[in-house]
């Protein structure tokens, strides 16, 4: 089987067909590949994949998945640890997370009752990406800074015009 060839993505971040190398690559191109399909599945609200990153792309389940990363945890502490957190808004993330087989729940028959939450191997692989993410993050924060204090001197002598 031949591979598949893909173009170089071009300086301004889109394919350039005529003045990029091909590239050889052994891997079939994944369904979400080009920006074209990213946008395709973002515009649909009922898309799978928008549902999927709704749910495990928020602030209280990735907080949730970094701190199970670590260890088993109780509900107790990782109310504890997630600082701002609610009891309601931890129980449905939870339970979603859950759901979709990023945490299992391990209920024990004693008394009282003990519940010890967990990471699956799919939630340590997200943890994996995710923390991806964070070093980005922690790598470009003082420059996001930047930007947004030059964002809000722009908007504020617009308003003052």
């Amino acid at each position: 089987m031949a591979a598949q060839q893909r173009p170089e993505v071009g300086p301004g971040g889109a394919h350039d067909d005529v003045a990029a190398a091909e590239v050889c690559d052994p891997r079939p191109p994944s369904r979400w590949e080009s920006d074209v399909d990213v946008w395709q599945w973002d515009a649909r609200e009922d898309c799978e994949v928008r549902q999927i990153l709704d749910r495990i792309a928020d602030k209280w389940s990735l907080l949730a998945i970094a701190l199970l990363d670590r260890r088993v945890m109780r509900f107790t502490e990782l109310k504890r640890e997630i600082d701002g957190i609610s009891q309601r808004m931890l129980s449905r993330t939870l339970r979603q997370l859950e759901r979709d087989g990023i945490v299992e729940r391990t209920v024990y028959p004693t008394v009282p009752p003990r519940v010890d939450y967990a990471l699956t191997e799919m939630g340590r692989s997200l943890h994996a990406t995710t923390k991806a993410l964070v070093v980005w993050t922690e790598a470009h924060q003082e420059r996001i800074a930047a930007a947004r204090s030059a964002y809000d001197e722009r908007e504020a002598s617009l308003q003052d015009l």
